[in-house]
């Protein structure tokens, strides 16, 4: 009975394990160290960071793709504005949109492109990539537990 209890019992630890690690990642980027959510499946990426009030300046929410490819992003139910910068496969940063603002129009949204393939998608808080006097081609670091797919 003890065996099947712990068999049982597993997958619930490995559970509050995954969910436990939330708010432990965190990324560097020209200097700076950002706490970073994780979307990595289709459902986490499509809601992003939909509906969220506020979000601190060291924070921020890291979308990781299966291929590097053409990405964009869009700001249907974003209340926040944000930084949308996009990496490629090697973590060096290929396209930028900054200060994209907040919409309601719901799928009237735009969308906003990298014009380059990407693999990775980090959203900062509007005003991020200025203050850090971003350029394409900066490297982005990963904190361990962060699955870089190489």
């Amino acid at each position: 009975m003890n065996l099947m209890r712990s068999l049982l019992l597993l997958p619930l630890l490995a559970l509050a394990g995954c969910a436990s690690a939330d708010g432990k990642h965190w990324v560097e980027l020209a200097g700076s160290r950002y706490q970073v959510e994780l979307a990595q499946n289709d459902e986490t990426r499509a809601r992003g960071l939909m509906f969220r009030e506020q979000m601190d300046a060291d924070h921020g929410m890291l979308f990781i793709h299966e291929y590097q490819e053409p990405q964009a992003y869009w700001m249907k139910n974003t209340k926040l504005p944000l930084d949308i910068l996009y990496f490629d496969s090697e973590r060096r940063l290929v396209s930028q949109q900054r200060d994209v603002p907040p919409c309601s129009a719901g799928d009237a949204c735009p969308p906003y492109p990298s014009f380059k393939p990407a693999r990775y998608v980090l959203e900062l808080n509007a005003g991020q990539a200025a203050k850090l006097k971003l350029q394409d081609g900066a490297e982005l670091t990963f904190g361990p537990g962060i699955p870089s797919g190489n």
